[in-house]
């Protein structure tokens, strides 16, 4: 009895690589170096946000949508549509 519920957990983390590995080579495929790059850079300061890119990434992929590699520039059009507007902020001394 022991040994199932060992192997249970095992076996899920077997198929959370499985899904990781899967993930990574899509991104690999979808993306230029560049963007590859800058994906990796947004995922050290806004995590959230490139889970959400990666998330669109796959989801184009995998139905079929996606019909060229990603770039650096269309990664940062993607990202501008994604946060949308920035407010900007100026401070007049009186």
């Amino acid at each position: 009895m022991s040994e199932q519920r060992d192997s249970q957990p095992r076996k899920e983390q077997g198929e959370d690589k499985e899904k990781k590995a899967l993930r990574e080579n899509i991104m690999r495929m979808a993306l230029t170096s560049e963007a590859r790059q800058r994906l990796a850079n947004i995922k050290m300061v806004k995590p959230q946000i490139a889970q959400t890119i990666e998330e669109y990434i796959v989801q184009m992929a995998s139905s079929g949508k996606l019909k060229q590699v990603i770039n650096d520039d269309q990664l940062k059009e993607l990202l501008g549509s994604i946060q949308g507007k920035k407010r900007e902020f100026t401070i007049r001394r009186i």
